[in-house]
């Protein structure tokens, strides 16, 4: 018996930024009837680019959900940015798509972010469909692309159509399962059997060479491929399938999405290719240990909040997808994060910014949810008493950063909660608050990721913002080990204060931090005081060196002391302390601490000497390379931290785009003198 769960196909398109993709959308709701013209990325006016910053950049930025009907089936498209800084989102789609649909520029043929989601999607094991888009546009080769993509993913790159015509002769594509060609004439299809004669040997030769590749694929097909009988195009679609899912072949549609060409041709390959959600392996679960849960309509309900997105006329909408069970509006499911339980009071088809209710969901089914209490993206819904919860994606860490104030003191606490929605929806986002620097930073993969982020925030919010660079988090240490005194006497009448230590310093080495020792004889400070010598330093060290940056490496033994048994306290040793360490900074001097950060920088082989140079430049050392796998290498390195605040768009620039950067906190160095 065919259940919805059967009939649903849960799609992401993939590819460069400037493939087309979003317009390949826009063709796909125009062939399904969804919308009565096609929208264009230039006019702002697609679907799934429902974001003035999109529409002023026209490019998308966010991930996009389409949900509409082709024929008997349910189509959810998920459509990522191509633009490298929103790979997240990408990563995202990839999370809850069942099938990739890779656009490919029939102009430019692969392009770096098309190698990069090809990996992603294999280690992932999802099944890939290629589609040569722009076959339209003037210097458009489907064989010079072809071949790009068969030499860069293998043998697997298995032609299923042939363009009919090229440039602005392209009306059309050949099928090389049926050998029909299909042929458009103002926006209508029609199919035929009789093939143009400038491709009809060419197409029998591509059509033998599909059967020869495809019988391999199942052992009684080859045997009877071999004893010369015929193969159905039934047979050869059901061992193409097989392929298909094992991820053993990857088929190559082509057409042209502006002028909607074998757009429905690649609805209706998908349809019929692509596995549905419960022919796919389960989810990987964390519970009591480690289970996998089928995508099965009549199990448990389970869901996986994969992304919120704040709409500014219903709020929140969490994009859900369902993994098991059936869901029902009104029904009550338990937030695993919080531990809280919400209500699904509506769920919703979402079309863009358009929602419309429905009132249930079965496995497989991707849908929208609103009025939810408190979702973030990542958080599973699970039945009452469920321990089951998704485990949720793991993002490279954010590499660059710009600090923001809000330029009303006012603000300051609206600046908080905006940011804190803002990392909400998009957790490839962090805000950090530096205890030394006093910034508030907002750290995205790149310079494109934060400023987009920082200009929504002010448009979603109202908030006049302020931004600087990240400040560098310097310290100091002393120069060499010094005795020193330090007094504190103030007598006004009355109870007075009165403290004395003598303090030996010396510095420690790299980041062993403070230590103070007592070793005072005789009770020259009473035990319970000398701890407020110690706390009396520590301060100072915070409040910082010649330089004004913070003091570490440093240990303080106090030696002897004076005290009075009225006018000592704890206030008197804590500025006897402070004194001590000030006079030791005057007599020998304090040196200049730099953070050094570890990195990580992958890149083609052929770029490691070029990379390598450049983190020289620098000021880094490098430590080694490793293989990262298939021509990759990683360089390893430390760098001083002013020296890579700029790196992440100085290596997209001189890899163009394929260096991948992983940065973190390593210690503290030496910083030279200026010249």
């Amino acid at each position: 018996m065919t259940t919805e769960t059967d009939l649903i196909r849960n799609i992401a398109l993939m590819g460069h930024q400037g493939n087309g993709k979003t317009t390949l959308a826009e063709a796909m709701l125009f062939r399904a009837g969804v919308v009565t013209r096609p929208g264009r990325v230039e006019s702002g006016n697609t679907v799934l680019d429902t974001q003035p910053e999109e529409h002023d950049r026209t490019q998308s930025l966010a991930l996009g959900l389409a949900s509409f009907s082709w024929g008997d089936y349910r189509i959810n498209l998920l459509d990522p940015p191509g633009y490298a800084d929103f790979v997240g989102d990408a990563m995202t789609a990839l999370r809850v798509a069942d099938v990739a649909v890779f656009v490919i520029d029939g102009v430019s043929g692969l392009q770096v972010n098309d190698e990069l989601l090809w990996q992603v999607a294999g280690e992932r094991s999802i099944p890939r469909i290629l589609f040569v888009n722009k076959m339209d546009k003037e210097r458009a080769s489907f064989d010079v692309v072809l071949a790009g993509i068969r030499d860069h993913f293998g043998s697997g790159v298995e032609p299923v159509d042939l363009p009919v015509g090229e440039a602005s002769a392209f009306t059309g594509v050949a099928d090389l399962l049926t050998e029909h060609v299909i042929l458009y004439d103002s926006g209508s299809a029609n199919t035929s059997d009789e093939l143009p004669a400038d491709i009809a040997d060419r197409e029998h030769e591509q059509h033998e060479h599909l059967v020869e590749d495809v019988v391999e694929i199942e052992d009684d097909l080859l045997s009877k491929y071999l004893d010369g009988e015929d193969i159905s195009v039934a047979e050869l679609e059901h061992a193409l399938r097989a392929g298909f899912a094992a991820g053993s072949l990857w088929p190559v549609l082509c057409g042209s999405a502006v002028d909607a060409i074998a757009v429905d041709r690649l609805l209706d390959f998908v349809c019929r290719i692509a596995p549905a959600p419960s022919e796919v392996p389960g989810i990987e679960v964390h519970g009591d240990g480690v289970a996998e849960v089928r995508c099965d309509p009549s199990g448990d309900p389970l869901a996986y909040v994969f992304k919120t997105q704040t709409d500014e006329y219903v709020g929140q909408v969490a994009l859900v997808k369902i993994l098991s069970g059936t869901v029902h509006a009104d029904d009550v499911l338990v937030n695993q994060r919080t531990g809280a339980k919400e209500r699904l009071h509506n769920l919703l088809r979402v079309l863009g910014s358009k929602h419309t209710a429905i009132d249930t969901a079965e496995a497989g089914d991707i849908v929208g949810a609103i009025k939810l209490t408190d979702v973030s993206t990542g958080d599973t819904l699970a039945p009452i008493g469920s321990s089951l919860t998704v485990p949720p994606i793991v993002h490279r860490r954010p590499v660059y950063g710009i600090a923001v104030a809000a330029e009303s003191a006012g603000d300051e606490d609206k600046l908080a909660t905006a940011l804190a929605e803002l990392v909400s929806d998009d957790p490839t986002l962090e805000v950090t608050r530096d205890s030394e620097t006093h910034q508030t930073v907002v750290r995205g993969a790149g310079d494109v990721h934060v400023q987009v982020a920082l200009t929504r925030l002010k448009r979603r919010y109202g908030i006049t913002l302020q931004t600087e660079p990240v400040k560098i988090a310097y310290r100091e240490t002393l120069l060499g080990t010094v005795e020193t005194e330090g007094r504190h006497k103030k007598q006004s009448g009355g109870h007075g204060q009165f403290g004395v230590a003598t303090v030996r310093f010396e510095p420690l080495p790299r980041n062993e931090g403070y230590e103070f020792v007592d070793e005072t004889r005789g009770g020259v400070i009473p035990k319970s005081l000398i701890p407020a010598v110690g706390k009396g330093i520590a301060e100072s060290m915070g409040r910082g060196g010649r330089h004004g940056f913070p003091l570490v490496d440093l240990r303080a033994t106090v030696l002897d002391g004076k005290h009075h048994s009225v006018d000592s306290d704890d206030f008197s040793f804590r500025m006897a302390g402070a004194l001590a360490l000030r006079a030791a900074i005057d007599k020998v001097g304090t040196l200049v601490l730099e953070p050094v950060d570890h990195v990580e920088v992958t890149v083609p082989s052929t770029l490691q000497g070029d990379v390598m140079a450049d983190l020289g430049r620098r000021r880094g050392q490098i430590e080694g390379t490793e293989p990262a796998g298939d021509g990759e290498v990683t360089v390893i390195a430390s760098v001083p931290t002013s020296e890579v605040t700029d790196y992440p768009v100085a290596l997209r620039s001189m890899t163009h785009g394929r260096g991948r950067l992983a940065l973190s906190f390593k210690c503290y160095q030496e910083r030279p003198e200026p010249r």
